[in-house]
């Protein structure tokens, strides 16, 4: 698996978005979260295109490009809210999803927003955290339509549980983390409690 962040370098406001590759033709090429910055299609077209979109959320600058992405290349998406029409097939809780051939669970992580989710191979420890958790303890906005400190806290927790067997961490903004995943988790529910 070869994880991408097609929007690196990007000057727009938008979300990270990762291209994740399977190695062989099995696997699914997956596009997490589609940012808010015409790039996204410019690499995705550079690398021959994508399978499908899986969302952490669906949050503006995490779904911007989507509908260009969706009318090009002709994929489904997938997210957390059945409801939403940025989502063609909803998951829930404890669901798997294939992408770059390997399966990933769903962990449903609201407090920044109801749908949010993220996505944690265990395979890998490839862990896909959308806006719940930054490198350096930071932590996702509470202060947004469906935004709640308190569940937001829980949501964390639910990931430290993990934290150990975490050997890359993959925000939606910043850089990701590729070593010591706990450290950063750790402070960001510490600064979630805090401030």
């Amino acid at each position: 698996m070869r994880i991408t962040n097609v929007t690196e370098g990007s000057v727009e406001f938008t979300s990270n978005v990762f291209l994740v590759e399977s190695e062989d033709t099995d696997g699914r090429d997956v596009l997490v979260d589609a940012g808010n910055d015409r790039i996204v299609l410019e690499r995705i077209r550079e690398r021959g295109g994508i399978d499908a979109v899986v969302l952490t959320h669906t949050h503006g600058d995490h779904v911007g490009m989507l509908d260009d992405i969706v009318n090009e290349f002709g994929v489904e998406v997938w997210g957390y809210d059945a409801e939403s029409r940025y989502v063609d097939h909803a998951f829930d809780e404890g669901d798997t999803v294939e992408m770059g051939g390997e399966e990933f669970e769903i962990l449903h992580t609201p407090g920044h927003k109801e749908d949010h989710v993220c996505l944690y191979s265990r395979d890998s420890g490839v862990l896909f955290a959308g806006d719940l958790v930054f490198a350096g303890g930071s932590f996702g906005r509470t202060d947004l339509d469906e935004g709640d400190r308190g569940v937001l806290v829980e949501s964390i927790e639910k990931v430290l549980e993990r934290a150990d067997e975490i050997n890359e961490l993959h925000t939606g903004h910043g850089p990701s983390v590729r070593e010591d995943a706990r450290r950063h988790v750790e402070a960001s529910l510490k600064n979630a409690r805090l401030y």
